[in-house]
């Protein structure tokens, strides 16, 4: 596997993503979604003692509680080839170590269930450091953006598999720390932050069928 240059710093924020390899898609149903949601809230921990398997699905609530986190979860969205997580590293080699344990897992599920062989993700996973408030709110944007740009989706308040749902209080689940972002923002912080998304929305929905008539 190909090595990061980039070092990974403790305390900091990065923007980390991942496609499929040849960028084939890797949630075919809505129960890869959830498998991939899942681990992805179990393997955030450091004392990880077991595989993910549905013997553990009932005791999620409990081992994030109790455990030490690896990381923190500030938003996440779920395409069909590929997916985006703003992530806060609290150990050192901690997202490193969470996104090893969360790709494995899930390509080892996903290559069971739709019987095929071999890699899922590309390697190395893609990871850009947010250095400003200003950077950190635009990414929160773009991620949660992604969606509607892409046109899987016209209203991003019944967008199942991002954290957008969890921002604006529709489902509330706290598996985000989404108080990082939406403390940025004045009262009444979920629908300004909810104004903020859609006032980007269209232009980036015009600038993602650009990009494809260019690749076309």
């Amino acid at each position: 596997m190909p090595k990061r240059v980039t070092p990974i710093i403790t305390g900091e924020i990065y923007h980390v993503f991942n496609r499929g390899v040849e960028k084939r898609s890797v949630f075919l149903t809505d129960g890869d979604h959830r498998r991939f949601y899942n681990t992805l809230i179990y393997y955030q921990n450091s004392n990880v003692t077991t595989r993910y398997s549905f013997r553990v699905r009932k005791s999620l609530a409990k081992e994030a509680k109790d455990n030490q986190k690896l990381i923190e979860i500030i938003c996440f969205c779920l395409m069909p080839n590929h997916f985006h997580l703003l992530l806060k590293q609290l150990t050192d080699g901690g997202i490193a170590t969470f996104l090893g344990r969360l790709t494995n897992s899930y390509t080892r599920y996903f290559n069971t269930k739709h019987k095929r062989v071999g890699h899922l993700f590309q390697a190395p996973y893609k990871a850009v450091r947010v250095e400003t408030d200003e950077q950190f709110i635009h990414v929160s944007r773009y991620i949660h953006l992604n969606p509607f740009a892409s046109g899987i989706t016209r209203n991003l308040k019944t967008y199942q598999w991002s954290s957008y749902q969890e921002y604006l209080g529709v489902s509330p689940s706290g598996v985000c720390r989404s108080e990082e972002v939406l403390d940025l923002f004045p009262k009444p912080r979920r629908e300004n932050y909810h104004k903020f998304v859609m006032d980007q929305a269209d232009y980036a929905r015009s600038l993602e069928l650009i990009k494809h008539q260019l690749m076309d």
